[in-house]
């Protein structure tokens, strides 16, 4: 077995097995390498310069811990693939967290619920980050070691299995990646190389090098561990988290090197693997193909859709929902995914944002609940825990049926009442201490939100589990049938869509008329307190799913009404 390590400071670099210490040989560019029969069942470290081994940065599985001994991963042999997702176009999202997801919080239980997720009709499964954090429960956005998937969940060789029965059911799987920073705990990366930078600043912990220095390493580390678990694990794409954060000045930016290089996995596996990055800029550039100025990713989420439908729905204004306060800010998020297109911005107190000329409908992920919308609330409030029936299938029938690439997180689809909390599980007691009294004091000014669970008190965690039991019950069962009989009604409607058509939508103020029209559907929701008239344009109509049939040419307040254009 090869081992190797770039440490380009170093004079000597030893591989540390049990108490043993073996010199290893310098390379050119600051590499060290050995062979050595490592002895099954044991783990190695690297010690720098005769100081105190720490983990492989490139350690494939950590089996006790971020600060435990470094182990190899043992995959079962690749088996021959065919499975190909359908495109971004056709895609149902469903985020989801695998520790919250089931009571066990494990993959192989994950996968006893795919045949749950393809009865709903989910396309794409969007798996937040596994790459090894401190302790056994976390978000996973504190990660230190890349490549080593998080031992809590189960073992590496679980993880391909879970993939691979996600193919099995038609399933294409997603994995969110932080490369803007890693966590405090358990991150050892700057002992052996300049992997950070005093330069730029995020809010989350040290930026990561990709423009300084010794920065073409540093960005072979990143790159290659996207490219490992498309490869090695046969993820279809994944989910760059907050690459506002990701500050790279060069010619070549960072994203377009890594999308060329996903790029060339992809034509070399005769796969389409997806690149979806998080931004909250409203910046084209992201999507834009690189002979266009652009980065040549495929898609990102876009905020601005999210904020129009909760600020519109939760009647919330304070923090960024200011900016949405007005309906019509809703119609254009509806319409063209970015509400702020350059003009002013009242919570950023300067412009924000560009046209999204160029950028097509299919290259949008849209939402009306994430992981970071429920959990950085004080008490993790879904919005079943705040809005009744009639307003869900309002805001469900809004995200399926928009012209965007729609996602649902983890339970919304029966409105679940488990909250999401922010939950944490640092060994280090200072370190834990110190976020906990941090999140109290985030929230301090909404202390009628009631008192900020401590995110390390394991009850926390298991508050955010999702009770399964809840489908049974009718409430939960019918808006889980909505959103079955919406989802359906897209695909079908899809096939008369054309590529990157945009929707018609309307908005009569004075009766707060809502009217979204796309492909052979339309929908109507009356956003007024009061029983609303309303005309349907010409044409032949039928209506398929109403949450309040209409008497007389009314719809009751908060209604719903999906129709399409009548078969012949």
């Amino acid at each position: 077995m090869k081992f190797s390590v770039w440490a380009p400071a170093a004079k000597r670099v030893e591989l540390a097995v049990g108490d043993s210490r073996i010199q290893m040989q310098g390379e050119a560019d600051g590499y060290f390498s050995l062979e050595f029969d490592l002895p099954e069942g044991l783990g190695y470290r690297f010690a720098i310069d005769g100081g105190p081994p720490h983990p492989d940065p490139r350690s494939r599985w950590q089996p006790n811990g971020v600060h435990g001994e470094s182990h190899p991963a043992q995959l079962p042999a690749p088996a021959t693939d065919t499975f190909h997702p359908v495109s971004l176009r056709e895609a149902i999202i469903y985020e989801l967290h695998v520790g919250t997801f089931t009571p066990e919080g494990t993959y192989q239980s994950a996968q006893s619920k795919l045949g749950y997720l393809k009865d709903l009709g989910v396309t794409h499964i969007e798996l937040l980050p596994l790459a090894a954090f401190p302790g056994r429960r976390g978000w996973g956005y504190d990660g230190v070691a890349l490549y080593a998937p998080q031992a809590a969940y189960g073992t590496p060789a679980e993880l391909f299995e879970f993939v691979a029965a996600c193919h099995g059911h038609g399933i294409a799987v997603l994995l969110d990646v932080v490369y803007n920073h890693l966590g405090p705990d358990g991150n050892y990366l700057g002992q052996f190389a300049p992997y950070f930078t005093d330069h730029y600043k995020t809010g989350w912990g040290a930026a990561v090098n990709y423009d300084g220095p010794l920065s073409d390493d540093v960005r072979r580390f990143v790159i290659d561990n996207a490219l490992m678990w498309l490869r090695d694990y046969r993820f279809d794409g994944l989910r760059l988290d907050a690459v506002h954060a990701i500050f790279c000045f060069e010619a070549l930016h960072v994203l377009e090197q890594l999308a060329a290089a996903v790029r060339e996995l992809g034509a070399e596996q005769q796969r389409k693997l997806v690149l979806i990055a998080e931004s909250d800029l409203n910046d084209p550039k992201l999507v834009r193909p690189v002979n266009k100025g652009g980065y040549g990713l495929d898609a990102h989420w876009e905020d601005d859709f999210h904020h129009a439908l909760h600020a519109c729905f939760t009647g919330e204004r304070s923090g960024y929902y200011e900016d949405f306060s007005a309906h019509d800010t809703l119609v254009r998020a509806l319409r063209d995914g970015y509400v702020y297109q350059g003009q002013y911005s009242k919570h950023r107190k300067r412009r924000h944002g560009r046209k999204p000329i160029g950028v097509g409908a299919d290259q949008l992920v849209v939402c009306a609940q994430n992981h970071d919308q429920i959990g950085n609330r004080a008490q993790g409030e879904r919005l079943s825990m705040m809005l009744d029936s009639r307003q869900l299938k309002a805001i469900a029938t809004l995200t399926l049926l928009s012209g965007f690439v729609p996602m649902l997180f983890q339970g919304e689809e029966w409105g679940a009442t488990t909250p999401f909390l922010y939950f944490t599980d640092h060994e280090n007691a200072d370190l834990g201490r110190a976020v906990a009294e941090g999140r109290a004091r985030e929230f301090a000014a909404f202390k009628w939100q009631g008192e900020v669970p401590n995110p390390q008190e394991e009850s926390t965690f298991q508050r955010s589990k999702l009770n399964w039991s809840e489908i049974g019950e009718a409430n939960h069962a019918d808006l889980l049938d909505w959103h079955r009989r919406l989802i359906a009604l897209r695909r079908e409607n899809l096939q008369a869509v054309p590529p990157r058509s945009r929707p018609r939508v309307g908005f009569e103020k004075k009766k707060r008329l809502l009217s979204h029209a796309h492909g052979l559907l339309l929908a109507i929701l009356n956003l007024s307190d009061g029983s609303q008239r309303f005309t349907l344009p010409g044409g032949n109509w039928e209506l398929v799913m109403a949450s309040d049939p209409p008497v007389d040419s009314s719809l009751a307040a908060g209604g719903t009404l999906v129709y399409r254009t009548r078969r012949n």
